[in-house]
């Protein structure tokens, strides 16, 4: 059940982010809302259901959005299974490290796959800008904030409905 909503909402913010955000101006930037869903995955959710969402909602927002089929969901499997092995067992306090981490997951995975498009389509791909880079690391860890707290928001909810339906009795003969 927990899966299936957060799958849900991941669907709600793929619509939402190519519906609604394509009419903003390129200038201020565009976050990535399925790649801070996809973070939050990698902390609360177990390998697999969190590799089916992180593939599903990539492979869904490929086929959306994406230019070049299949690097979207490649991203996401790649920073899922990386944030996922950073952060499992790790000895530091979960809210110190969750979002700067996500900042720098982003960041490393532009570079990435600036450098596989690069290989794949270098005559369409344009020059590498660091401001430009840096911009929309800097909107995705802002976006995370109130996005992080909601998620989490919206795991307990879920989770504090599943520990309050009690199991059925049964009648004794």
């Amino acid at each position: 059940m927990l899966f299936f909503l957060f799958w849900l909402l991941g669907v709600g913010l793929i619509v939402f982010q190519t519906a609604l955000f394509q009419f903003l101006p390129q200038s201020i930037g565009r976050p990535d809302f399925i790649f801070i869903l996809i973070a939050f995955a990698a902390y609360r959710f177990a390998w697999i259901p969190g590799i089916v969402l992180a593939f599903s909602l990539g492979w869904i927002m490929d086929v959306v959005g994406g230019i070049h089929l299949g690097f979207y969901p490649l991203m996401c499997l790649l920073s899922f299974t990386a944030l996922k092995i950073l952060t499992t067992k790790s000895p530091v306090k979960e809210s110190t490290y969750q979002i700067p981490l996500v900042g720098l997951s982003y960041f490393l995975v532009q570079m990435l796959f600036y450098f596989l498009y690069s290989l794949a389509l270098p005559e369409e791909l344009p020059e590498w800008v660091w401001g430009e880079a840096l911009q929309r690391t800097v909107l995705v860890v802002i976006s995370a904030i109130p996005l992080f707290l909601l998620f989490n928001s919206f795991y307990e909810i879920i989770q504090k409905r599943r520990s309050r339906v009690k199991p059925l009795r049964r009648r004794s003969r």
